[in-house]
């Protein structure tokens, strides 16, 4: 009789994919933020009523032009998805490959939401509204899903502090795990501040493109 051979097989772990490709993706994790912010600015300046202190980006996408700030939602999450998967293929299975990807794609998924559900009129905006904002259901989710996408960013940025600490970047790993402190510190001060609310909301979009293009720079340097 021959020896059985067994069926099973080692099957070595799969190392994280790196170069071009990976850069494709990383690049609208790197895009989404300052796109989608500067978008908001220059809608805020050319909208009569907007005041960039009483009123969210978010009620930018009310009116006859809001389907502009609608169609700046619907890509900046595009954009993040194709980060969160940049940021999968680039680190592998460990937990910013795995948590940290899944974290940002839900990020990204709350933009959608907030494009289906727009914010509330209110503070005067859009041109000819009341200065109180009367909450309705669509106001409700859109504002539910701009506090779980957050503070799905703030945990994923938390989570990526480990990645960067991993690649030698002490700095940026103390400063990620820095940046949610003050997101949320916006976040916390926005019924007495709509200023504080944008600068925190910006800070973490801006973070997460500093932090992407880092990571970026690492899979193109190797």
């Amino acid at each position: 009789m021959t020896p059985t051979r067994s069926a099973s097989r080692h099957v070595a772990p799969v190392a994280p994919a790196s170069g071009a490709a990976v850069s494709r993706w990383l690049a609208g994790g790197i895009a989404a933020g300052p796109v989608f912010l500067a978008a908001g600015v220059a809608q805020g300046v050319a909208r009569e009523g907007f005041d960039f202190s009483r009123n969210a980006l978010s009620q930018l996408a009310l009116g006859e032009a809001g389907w502009v700030q609608t169609v700046n939602f619907l890509f900046a999450g595009t954009l993040l998805v194709m980060g969160a998967v940049g940021l999968r293929r680039l680190l592998g299975g460990n937990r910013g490959g795995t948590w940290g990807a899944v974290l940002i794609g839900v990020f990204g998924a709350s933009f959608w939401v907030a494009a289906v559900f727009p914010a509330d009129a209110g503070a005067g905006f859009p041109a000819g509204a009341g200065d109180s904002t009367v909450m309705s259901s669509h106001g409700s989710v859109h504002m539910a899903a701009g506090m779980a996408g957050y503070l799905a960013l703030c945990v994923a940025l938390v989570i990526l502090a480990g990645s960067l600490a991993d690649r030698g970047h002490r700095g940026w790993a103390v400063a990620s795990r820095l940046v949610p402190v003050a997101v949320l510190a916006g976040f916390a001060a926005s019924a007495a501040s709509v200023v504080a609310f944008t600068a925190g909301a910006s800070l973490g979009l801006l973070w997460l493109t500093a932090v992407t293009t880092r990571l970026a720079c690492d899979s193109v340097d190797h």
